[in-house]
């Protein structure tokens, strides 16, 4: 993986419950990202209109990552310390507001729980050093973006555009001879999926992607490299045909329903960030 600027050295027993503890609380993190981000969006945009229309500003309340403190998104009601301990808060409560009683939705567990898995995962891979410090942003920046995508159709260019620089800061630092194929990678995936859009645009009428797609794919490739781009796109298709015939078998009211791209994007990636050289040399033995 190139070189590695700094490890840190520390028996198992205390190395991995450092690592869980780290993930679920990144994890945590991300659900207020995922549930936060797209409400800035939208008061930012309706912010912009209305000073586009000359309309007088609106008095809202500051909201951000920070501000205001977690409350429950039924009675409003601020969440305790205690409830807000990644997994056990919401198993202690039964998945309910200990105020209102009102159910909690599990993405909360499950986006902590994944996180933990991915940031294991990296490191069980990559080792405990700075460069899995990168990798680890990298897969739960995908995740946030997957749920976010998932939940409303958007891929914010505030989550894509970081992380596509991050990809660049990545191969500069670690793997400097892959920077100028990380470079053509972030063009190539952009151009890609942007010339799809528009064939499909074309031949249809209908608009088969958005362009946070295109941005997300940019991100990939500037993390992995213009030549994983084709397993990439191969790998996403492939999930996401999978995932798509198991939801709609299942739910069949969503037959027909536009799905998002971005979360079998986000799965390709961490397919080929996790999998590393041996999914590289499968590949590249496939085009031989």
């Amino acid at each position: 993986m190139g070189h590695e600027i700094a490890t840190l050295d520390l028996p198992p027993a205390l190395l991995w419950p450092l690592v869980v503890v780290l993930g679920l609380c990144l994890g945590s993190f991300l659900n207020v990202v995922i549930t936060r981000v797209p409400v800035m969006l939208m008061q930012g945009w309706r912010a912009e209109a209305r000073e586009a229309l000359e309309l007088e500003t609106e008095d809202t309340p500051r909201f951000n990552l920070l501000t205001p403190a977690s409350q429950c998104p039924a009675c409003g009601n601020p969440i305790a310390w205690h409830d807000n301990v990644p997994v056990i808060g919401y198993l202690k409560r039964r998945g309910r507001c200990a105020q209102c009683g009102t159910r909690i939705s599990p993405q909360y567990p499950l986006v902590e729980v994944a996180g933990a898995a991915l940031t294991v995962a990296v490191v069980a891979i990559h080792g405990p050093n700075l460069a899995s410090l990168f990798l680890i942003g990298a897969c739960l920046t995908l995740l946030a973006l997957a749920v976010i995508d998932f939940r409303t159709q958007l891929l914010p260019d505030m989550m894509t555009l970081p992380l596509l620089w991050a990809g660049l800061l990545y191969q500069l630092l670690f793997q400097p001879l892959m920077l100028h194929s990380a470079v053509i990678g972030a063009m190539a995936g952009y151009l890609v999926l942007w010339s799809f859009y528009w064939l499909f645009k074309l031949v249809t009428g209908k608009e088969g992607m958005g362009y946070g797609d295109f941005k997300l794919l940019a991100a990939l490739g500037a993390w992995l490299g213009w030549q994983q781009l084709p397993l990439l796109l191969l790998l996403s298709a492939g999930v996401g045909a999978l995932v798509g015939i198991a939801i709609q078998l299942a739910l069949p009211r969503l037959r027909g329903a536009p799905m998002p791209f971005g979360p079998y994007l986000a799965m390709a990636g961490w397919i080929a960030l996790l999998a590393g050289a041996p999914l590289i040399a499968w590949y590249q033995g496939l085009l031989i």
